[in-house]
């Protein structure tokens, strides 16, 4: 067996998510069966991290054991021609494969994820933009935001901005990097961390839309966190928002 990773984009519109599951289209499985048609063998895609349904990746990372010899450039072709033939095949891409020692894991081995959420500020909708960014009308204050966002650098428990879903066994995370900038009308917030909690992005993301209009003050968010309760936070941000950037290992 020879181990690969695989760096894929992906827009996540039309699936359920990264994750197969009985009803619905994923990436996983459309990329698992577009290899095995390629291949004449069953694979399994190890991911970096899961997607939810909407989110976008432009460089997801997923690592995948193959028993047959074959060159990375026919890897790299014959994969992303198997996915064009699938059902939302035009919405998947490998970008590139490469080959990795059998200890390198695409979760486990990752050192940092780059998340962007996007915040299309305007009083009028972009159709160009509808399908990557959220709608927001009010006027956003990015200044308030940037204060408010240096509340969630370092080691906290994120509890205020953890789904009810969410299976990690602790809501202690470190968030390394907090950047806010603005291109245009498009607000464009990006995360660095290691690892994140279930929709903890987007909370985050909807909680520093509400900072930005004035409905909360940045000193008010920074006891948001202390408070430890998923109530006291903002909504969570649309999925169509995010979209995973880059991964470091």
């Amino acid at each position: 067996m020879t181990r690969y990773k695989l760096t894929i984009e992906y827009s996540g519109t039309k699936f359920i998510g990264w994750q197969k599951q009985k009803k619905g289209y994923s990436i996983q499985e459309t990329i698992e069966i577009a290899a095995r048609k390629f291949l004449q063998e069953r694979v399994t895609l190890t991911v970096a991290g899961r997607t939810d349904k909407g989110v976008h990746a432009e460089a997801q990372v997923a690592h995948v054991d193959i028993k047959k010899k074959i060159k990375i450039t026919n890897i790299l072709l014959g994969l992303n021609y198997y996915i064009s033939k699938g059902k939302f095949g035009e919405e998947i891409s490998i970008k590139k494969v490469s080959r990795v020692p059998n200890d390198f894991n695409a979760r486990f081995s990752a050192k940092k994820k780059f998340y962007d959420y996007k915040i299309y500020n305007k009083e009028f909708k972009s159709p160009i933009n509808f399908n990557n960014t959220w709608w927001v009308t009010q006027k956003l204050s990015i200044v308030n935001m940037r204060e408010a966002a240096n509340f969630l650098l370092g080691e906290h428990d994120f509890s205020s901005f953890r789904a009810s879903g969410c299976q990690s066994s602790s809501p202690i995370k470190t968030i390394d990097k907090i950047f806010i900038r603005k291109n245009k009308n498009i607000i464009i917030i990006t995360f660095v961390a290691r690892s994140f909690l279930y929709n903890q992005v987007r909370i985050m993301s909807g909680t520093l839309k509400d900072v930005g209009t004035g409905l909360i003050s940045p000193q008010r968010f920074k006891k948001i966190i202390q408070e430890k309760n998923r109530t006291c936070a903002g909504v969570t941000a649309p999925a169509k928002g995010l979209t995973l950037m880059k991964i470091c290992y």
